[in-house]
């Protein structure tokens, strides 16, 4: 039979040990599960980054249709596809909207407040190409994003 100071031992080893294995699962790190086929996203932030392009990039499709021009402000594709009032503010999470009308159409960025491996940069333009630069501000020079 073990004596009390033998029990507290074998408990506080028992403590010890889930304390450890809880601090583990904590901080490990959780593989990013793609959202449909062809995912290029490398995280869970890009995922939404490039949805949120996306998005814009069909608004500015629909809204040339339209108008035969490209809106110059977030605020006009309002309404348009499936751009909504709340999609103009700037700031996207892990991500800023960086928004300027052009002669020719407009250039579209998001850029990661933390830029890192899972954090790239984009940038869009009235081509609807989205690229992607994983060392400072994307480009229309950047890697297309396949």
């Amino acid at each position: 039979m073990k004596s009390r100071g033998g029990l507290v031992k074998q408990h506080i080893r028992w403590v010890a040990a889930m304390v450890l294995m809880s601090c583990l699962a904590a901080t490990a790190q959780t593989t990013y599960q793609p959202k449909f086929k062809g995912d290029p996203a490398r995280s869970d932030s890009e995922a939404a980054a490039l949805g949120y392009m996306r998005t814009v990039l069909r608004a500015q499709k629909l809204y040339k249709k339209k108008n035969d021009k490209f809106a110059t402000s977030l605020t006009d594709l309002v309404h348009t596809g499936s751009f909504t009032k709340r999609m103009v503010n700037s700031d996207r999470g892990d991500y800023s909207v960086g928004f300027r009308p052009n002669k020719d159409g407009f250039d579209l960025t998001l850029t990661p407040k933390q830029l890192d491996a899972e954090h790239r940069s984009f940038y869009a333009d009235e081509d609807g190409e989205i690229h992607a630069d994983e060392q400072g501000p994307a480009t229309e020079k950047s890697p297309v994003v396949k």
